[in-house]
């Protein structure tokens, strides 16, 4: 019996778990030396103290028995029971690919949109650096890896990074990954360094995404630190966060989130960019929702202060809110009101996720959604769209065919 029964579900953040050379298996030689393996530090299972490459002994050989583990009759048992109960590395189908479309089966999900989990700060990295042959040699190798591991299964959407960092550069990134078989192109949640997200010469990648029928995704973790690392220097110890160490996110950072996406969304929507590509979806991922009422108001009223001045503003056929309405599609997460949300911005932009192997995303996230839709006297036209209608027309023609109900 699955976790999701009787309706159709799509999944819109999932990921995989990287194993430690995972980037530099998928690299190219010329760079593949450049690029450091993953050590997974504090709060990690697979946590390594000692040399480098001690290290990397210690972590191929936990690797090694985590996957007999896995393959085990005593894990593949009790997995149907515990598949919402299984965490990061301990999840089915969290690393090892061949396992993931069993997951897929014991959640009841007709496809998920996956995302890997290490990487985003590190592409976000690289891409700030300037060094162009690295940045983009990384972004290649992330793509080869996500499509690599999403091939076994066609409910599952890989995501592929485009770096905006180097405008001569971007669209044939865009093509290249589109031809890759990229579901949905990531690209960071922030402004990319020396220019905006609007530029008109990064033109070309919305016009490749629109064209293929995929969304440009942002999700959490691409933005660099989100606040001044100054406001945990308050004389108390820094609290643990959900993996119990102290690398990932707390309530005080938590909170600055959204703003990455508030201020890249609201720059593409004034500049004219979701005027310009009709078609064009916006995918903003694990970044929450519940600032959505205020922000669309914000832009609502920033246009009403600024459109008598700014030619830019004069040139848009739509309503702030009515852009997002169309082209913005944005995941909840668990502990958030989506009712009050869904009424508040609209019907057309919340997604369900699962955030799949994480931690973050709870053991019964369906259970945490339906109470808050309960709650607010959601329609049933509008669960649909949260469950699913939402998702499809975000993804286009790549989930058009995914409509099974499972159970």
């Amino acid at each position: 019996m699955p976790y999701v029964e009787g309706r159709v579900v799509h999944d819109a953040d999932a990921h995989i778990m990287e194993p430690p050379n995972w980037l530099r298996e998928h690299a190219d030689p010329a760079i593949r030396d450049r690029i450091e393996p993953l050590s997974y530090p504090g709060g990690n299972e697979l946590v390594q103290t000692g040399d480098p490459a001690e290290q990397q002994r210690d972590l191929d050989a936990a690797f090694r028995r985590l996957a007999e583990r896995h393959r085990s009759d005593d894990y593949r048992s009790t997995e149907a029971a515990e598949i919402m109960l299984r965490k990061n590395f301990a999840a089915t189908g969290s690393f090892l690919p061949e396992d993931r479309p069993r997951a897929l089966d014991l959640m009841g999900v007709s496809s998920q949109l996956v995302f890997n989990t290490f990487h985003n700060r590190r592409l976000y990295d690289w891409e700030h650096a300037g060094d162009v042959d690295l940045a983009c040699g990384t972004a290649r190798a992330h793509n080869r890896g996500m499509v690599e591991f999403c091939s076994v299964d066609e409910r599952l959407l890989p995501t592929c990074y485009v770096p905006l960092a180097f405008l001569d550069r971007a669209e044939s990134m865009a093509a290249e990954a589109i031809e890759m078989g990229a579901a949905a192109l990531l690209v960071a949640s922030g402004c990319p360094p020396g220019h905006s997200p609007s530029h008109r010469e990064l033109d070309g990648v919305w016009a490749r995404a629109q064209e293929a029928g995929i969304p440009v995704v942002f999700h959490v973790g691409g933005t660099g630190d989100l606040i001044d690392p100054a406001y945990f220097r308050n004389g108390l110890p820094i609290p643990p966060d959900f993996h119990g160490g102290e690398e990932n996110f707390r309530s005080v950072d938590y909170m600055a989130i959204p703003h990455p996406p508030m201020q890249t969304l609201a720059t593409m929507i004034l500049d004219g960019v979701l005027e310009r590509f009709p078609d064009l979806r916006i995918g903003v991922i694990e970044q929450g929702a519940v600032w959505l009422p205020s922000w669309m108001r914000q832009m609502e009223s920033a246009v009403d202060a600024f459109g008598r001045h700014e030619e830019r503003l004069q040139q848009l056929s739509l309503r702030p809110s009515e852009y997002v309405r169309r082209q913005v599609r944005a995941t909840p997460y668990p502990t958030e009101d989506v009712g009050w949300i869904i009424a508040q911005s609209g019907p057309e932009v919340c997604l369900f996720s699962s955030d799949y192997p994480h931690v973050e995303g709870g053991r019964r996230p369906v259970e945490r959604f339906e109470a808050s839709l309960d709650a607010a006297g959601t329609d049933e036209r509008a669960r649909q769209r949260f469950w699913s209608d939402n998702f499809c027309d975000l993804m286009g023609t790549a989930v058009a065919h995914l409509t099974t109900v499972p159970g």
